[in-house]
């Protein structure tokens, strides 16, 4: 206990000295950064409980939806527990939004609502309340080259942004696909269900992993310490969050199938084998190698990345848009989200 509180004195030192010198409200670049923050949790919390009420565990915690037992086996192909993996999600955004909004409330500060664009129709399949949505999880196209990025031990896009990281999946990256059920039709054709759960699969780690640099990124723009021991501390459950869905993305099994309402055929391969295969595309190489950081001229190191904090809230804006999660969406959606996303990148960090 002694030692663990040796360990712990300079950061009660920091947060005291936060307090004594802080503010009863907030710097407004930090006001702006949590904002955003706060838009994108409710933004994922969104679709984690799509994805919940469908092939999760539905309870008092996360009560809506009744599941869809076809989908939810075609899921569980990837790891038993996803229905549990799946439900504890959903929450963990859940309390990152609703964090968020109370504390920018107790700091005299605007709180996010995102209920006026709860427009989109989501899925009719059995198990879904039929609520309307925020988010739409039946048009995606993915970029899976966080796959091979995490694995690179040469390249890093924060010292070689042209640098194009080949992709995981490539079939997701191009076209329209769905995660989810659209109707029980969806449900009828095991290898387009299981398509389908793949896709699921590949797309929790894939916004995952953004949440996973946009907190370290934001944090860089802090100006309260208390401000900034929230960014790090949210931002790491993202980190577990990523690891877990990462690991279980690597057992997707191998199937295609073609989707005939988007219109496309989907193949998902063995990542072990040629033309894949070799560090780069390994599934049980989920921790992330070591790579350059900072300069080229500096030992390699295992690190998020990227956690580049110049223009990053209009970053995570623009990748979520082209991952065609907010097609669907009104233009004032865009308005209200693209402002969200300048305010937070027009932070600046202020004092010592």
């Amino acid at each position: 206990m002694a030692a663990g509180a040796a360990l712990l004195a300079p950061g009660a030192a920091l947060m005291a000295a936060g307090k004594a010198k802080g503010r009863p409200n907030l710097d407004k670049g930090d006001a702006a950064l949590l904002r955003f923050a706060a838009a994108a949790e409710i933004l994922e919390t969104d679709f984690w409980v799509q994805y919940n009420e469908l092939a999760g565990i539905q309870d008092s915690e996360e009560p809506s939806g009744t599941g869809n037992q076809p989908y939810h086996d075609a899921v569980a192909q990837l790891d038993e527990d996803m229905d549990q993996y799946i439900h504890d999600n959903t929450e963990d955004e859940r309390t990152h939004f609703t964090f968020l909004n109370a504390y920018l409330v107790s700091k005299g500060a605007q709180p996010v609502d995102l209920e006026q664009f709860r427009t989109l129709p989501g899925s009719t399949a059995t198990g879904s309340s039929g609520a309307l949505r925020l988010t739409n999880l039946t048009k995606l196209t993915l970029d899976t080259s966080w796959w091979t990025r995490y694995r690179s031990r040469t390249e890093n896009p924060d010292l070689n942004p042209s640098f194009v990281f080949p992709q995981a999946i490539p079939d997701l990256s191009h076209g329209q696909h769905t995660a989810i059920p659209r109707t029980n039709t969806d449900t009828g054709d095991p290898n387009l269900l299981q398509v389908i759960a793949n896709t699921a699969g590949f797309h929790f780690a894939t916004i995952e992993q953004g949440g996973n640099s946009l907190y370290p990124s934001m944090a860089q723009r802090a100006t309260s310490i208390e401000v900034l021991r929230i960014l790090i501390s949210i931002g790491p459950t993202e980190t577990m969050h990523f690891q877990t869905w990462q690991d279980k993305a690597g057992n997707a099994p191998q199937v295609t199938a073609f989707d005939p309402v988007n219109n496309n055929t989907t193949t998902f391969p063995d990542l072990n084998a040629p033309p894949f295969g070799g560090e780069d595309f390994q599934t049980n190489l989920i921790m992330p190698e070591p790579c350059p950081f900072i300069s080229s001229t500096l030992p390699v190191c295992s690190i998020i990345r990227p956690t580049e904090t110049n223009g990053i809230a209009m970053g995570v804006v623009d990748f979520l848009t082209n991952m065609g999660l907010f097609i669907g969406q009104s233009p004032a959606f865009f308005n209200f989200l693209n402002q969200l996303a300048q305010d937070a990148d027009a932070a600046k960090r202020t004092g010592p």
